[in-house]
């Protein structure tokens, strides 16, 4: 039976091609992802070794925050790290060298104005110089580094994208005003935020102490020990003359390697299940392709498989023979899945480092041999499982089964079975889904959505019939008798139709859903920010750090604005004592949004649904709705706080606001709270309204009242809703192209059917052209077969698709005030339209063939 397995397999090799290519796909995506994972997750690991190579002991301090990473220039609680510190640990025993380092956010103007980098990792830290001049951790690549507080150094790629070259005067920027300073040399890093897309600014030690923290202060102390020194002996005589505070914590290099080594893996495991989701959606479109080959070799096969049976083979041994055959397929394409997952992993880094300018650090290619098992596993077992079926038919065919070359046809009760059953899941799926949605739980959505799609999938053999019929008419008229042809031929075997048409409705579906989900988030937000704001300008940094105190006083005095208010946030402590069951003295955190009382109502909509509407400006709070339920604030509470300063003070609830995106949770009045802030706490934002409305002139005033700071956005209705709208679309277009692949298998998928249909129908078209049936008319039969097949799929998906989505939007009602679901009739239609063209594409080649057929030799054939 296995010979007679391999020869079936070779004889029917063009058949099972598209097979093949189905699951060749699905494992080269598993293979891709695992070795671009493995070869990126090693890559990053040597990349980070090297970093700590030379530390053995490293002190950092958790309150030296630099500016723009926190409020920065805060007063510390706790011990400091200072220059007193370093030359004491330099004298322990075993350390060869102590670097006091500081960092922070800087950010780099090109020639025009625009921040180079991507705003998050825009990093700033010291130049340290040894003996030689030179800092061990930024080799030099041309100049010198910086030495007094008007110089800077670059890395490489940043003064190459900024066109900067040694000498040029560079514009730089961390929350406060643009600095003017010189380059005086340009370095390489092997820090994976710079790698990563952002920027490297060096400044000399004292010039970075009085950007980021204060004049002799370090956020960490690197110790380098003499050679024969074991690190955790030189730890504990760190520790030992480390002065006590919890904020200072000491760990060897070593130490330090292996937590980010663990957070390298983590980074890498999140990203490989991410991608695999993918592979398994592309896989599990497979299986419709790999159980719809077999079901069709098998019925093709009847005569041989009964001539088998009555010559002696038992049932076990022709599900034996059908199973080899699928092992050996799936061998065979796990195998060329391996190759090109391969060749996936070198592409897509290359189109990272390339396009994308990720600058992923170089490595060389990882192929673990649980990759090549994984691949081969998951490609045979995919066959395997998908197979099962077809080869349990198989070995029901009766040697009676000899005597007639006809298909047998599904029972009744088979039939009946699988209605039943897919009915059952049907009702389940959208059981779970409307509870889901009700209840906003996007787990039971999860579930509900699975079972459902489960359900229909089970059914489409059912509701292939009505909704094929719905086209019979135009069919009809437009088309005559090769569209009646293909309607018959398209309803013919619904089992075999459902199996095709399912591996493209999977796709829509979730195509669909995407879709449907990214408008309503993006109409939502659209409606919040016209309805929710006044303000024409919102004034932020770009890495959601802090703005610099000085920056309210600057855009104050700019041209053109009428009003404006800070809002800035401020921890407290509140003690509500008994009122909560809890003993006097225990606190809770909050966060208090300082605001200006008397301009705050002409920047954005405060719609008050309990209290008073001058609460603010009576020295009260104002509260969210949302916050009000969760925390169970009441209008009149007296809420005893202990501000950031240490001081104690009450506030007043004064009023709830209704939800409002442009506000945050808890308001309170800036003269009130905002003396009691952290010393040199920075802002949040800055609300502005001008005196003529959003004018490019009020926009460029704002600008340069700022400095020209390229850290600084300054963004109205149109940018905020613009920024919003193409972070949604890039996020469409990252799963629309990971998803591309399953929409691929399941063109190849239709190919497939097409093509075995037209091998299977031979007879049968010879008739037709015997009778006067022209190839224009047989090629016309078989592309609209396709496109019937490919349009049901696609209905079947896209409506799938709106109702997931509208379970899924339903859920993010809490998140997003005012969403509701929002279905794109345009992008609805190219959907169809796509699936429409996919049919007809698919059938190409079948069409050719079936034309081609002689009339005699098809007419002869069994």
């Amino acid at each position: 039976m296995f010979r007679t397995a391999l020869r079936n397999v070779l004889a029917h090799k063009g058949r099972l091609l598209m097979t093949m290519l189905a699951v060749m796909l699905g494992t080269a995506f598993v293979a891709g992802t695992l070795v671009f994972t493995d070869t990126m997750g090693q890559a990053l690991r040597t990349q980070n070794s090297k970093s700590y190579a030379d530390i053995a002991v490293t002190v950092s301090d958790s309150e030296a925050v630099g500016r723009g990473y926190d409020h920065g220039g805060r007063t510390a609680a706790g011990p400091t790290l200072t220059e007193d510190t370093r030359r004491k640990l330099v004298t322990l025993p075993g350390a060869a060298d102590v670097r006091g380092v500081v960092s922070g956010f800087a950010g780099i103007a090109d020639h025009k104005g625009a921040l180079i980098g991507n705003g998050f990792s825009t990093t700033g830290t010291n130049y340290v110089p040894g003996a030689d001049g030179t800092d061990p951790r930024y080799p030099l690549v041309a100049g010198r580094g910086p030495k007094d507080a008007g110089e800077i150094a670059l890395d490489t790629r940043t003064a190459e994208k900024g066109g900067f070259k040694v000498g040029d005067t560079v514009r730089v920027a961390v929350n406060g005003p643009v600095m003017q300073l010189k380059l005086t040399g340009t370095l390489h890093t092997n820090d994976p935020r710079v790698t990563a897309g952002g920027s490297l600014a060096a400044f000399d030690t004292a010039t970075a102490q009085q950007l980021y923290l204060s004049p002799g202060r370090f956020a960490e102390l690197d110790v380098r020990a003499a050679p024969g020194t074991d690190d955790t002996a030189l730890l504990a005589a760190v520790r030992q003359a480390l002065p006590q505070g919890d904020n200072l914590k000491a760990k060897t290099g070593r130490e330090l390697a292996d937590e980010q080594d663990r957070m390298i893996a983590q980074g890498t495991r999140i990203l490989s299940t991410f991608l695999m989701g993918f592979a398994a959606i592309a896989l599990f479109v497979g299986v419709f392709i790999i159980a719809n080959t077999f079901s069709m070799l098998v019925a093709q096969r009847t005569r041989e498989l009964a001539l088998l049976r009555a010559v002696g083979a038992t049932r076990r041994q022709i599900t034996r023979s059908v199973k080899v055959e699928a092992a050996l397929v799936g061998l065979t394409a796990s195998v060329a899945g391996l190759l090109a997952g391969i060749g996936i992993a070198l592409g897509l880094k290359a189109l990272l480092n390339g396009p994308m300018d990720a600058n992923l650090p170089d490595g060389p290619l990882v192929i673990a041999p649980t990759t090549v098992l994984a691949a081969i596993a998951v490609g045979v077992l995919v066959t395997l499982v998908a197979a099962w079926l077809p080869a349990r038919r198989a070995s029901r065919i009766a040697p009676v089964a000899a005597m007639s070359s006809s298909e047998q046809p599904a029972t009744q009760k088979s039939l009946r079975l699988r209605n039943t059953v897919g009915l059952l899941f049907s009702l389940a799926g959208a059981a779970a889904l409307a509870a889901g949605a009700s209840g906003k739980e996007v787990k039971l959505v999860g579930l509900g959505a699975g079972a459902l799609l489960i359900g229909v999938f089970v059914l489409t053999p059912l509701l292939s019939r009505p909704l094929i019929a719905l086209f019979a008419p135009l069919l009809r008229a437009v088309y005559g008798t090769p569209g009646k042809l293909a309607r018959e031929n398209a309803v013919r075997n619904p089992r075999r139709t459902a199996a095709t048409a399912s591996a493209l409705t999977i796709g829509v579906t979730l195509i669909t859903s995407l879709t449907v989900v990214g408008a309503s988030v993006n109409k939502a937000v659209d409606d919040s920010t016209s309805s929710d704001l006044k303000a024409d300008y919102t004034v932020a940094m770009q890495n959601f750090s802090d703005l610099s105190p000085e920056v309210a006083a600057q855009i104050a005095k700019a041209p053109g604005v009428s009003a404006m208010s800070t809002e800035r946030s401020v921890p407290v402590t509140i003690d509500r004592g008994q009122d909560r069951g809890r003993g006097a003295g225990d606190g809770e955190n909050e966060f208090l949004t300082a605001v200006d009382a008397a301009t705050i109502d002409q920047l954005a909509t405060v719609r008050i649904r309990e209290g008073s509407a001058d609460a603010l400006e009576q020295g009260k709070l104002l509260v969210s709705s949302g916050r009000s339920e969760q925390a169970r604030y009441k209008v009149g509470d007296v809420l005893a706080v202990t501000y950031p300063d240490g001081s104690k003070g009450s506030l007043t609830v004064g009023g709830v606001l209704e939800a409002n995106t442009a506000l945050a949770p808890v308001l309170a009045p800036e003269a009130v709270v905002g003396p009691h802030a952290q010393p040199g706490s920075g802002l949040e934002k800055v609300l502005v309204k001008g005196t003529n409305g959003a004018t490019e002139q009020l926009k460029q005033a704002l600008r340069d009242a700022t400095g020209g700071n390229p850290l600084i956005a300054v963004k109205g209705e149109k940018d905020i809703k613009a920024e919003s709208r193409q972070a949604v679309t890039n996020i469409l277009n990252m799963m629309y192209g990971l998803l591309g692949m399953s929409v691929v298998i399941a063109v190849l998928g239709v190919v497939n059917t097409m093509a075995m249909s037209v091998f299977e129908r031979r007879r049968e078209i010879g008739m037709l052209r015997a009778i006067g049936l022209d190839r224009l008319g047989i090629r016309r039969m078989v592309r609209l077969e396709s496109l019937l097949i490919a349009l049901f799929g696609g209905l079947v998906g896209v409506g799938l698709g709106i109702l997931v989505a509208w379970a899924g939007v339903r859920t993010l009602a809490d998140d997003l005030k005012g969403i509701t679901t929002v279905v794109p009739p345009l992008q609805i239609v190219c959907f169809l339209l796509a699936a429409a063209v996919i049919g007809l594409l698919a059938a190409l080649w079948p069409a050719h063939r079936a034309a081609k057929l002689d009339i005699l030799d098809a007419i002869r054939s069994e």
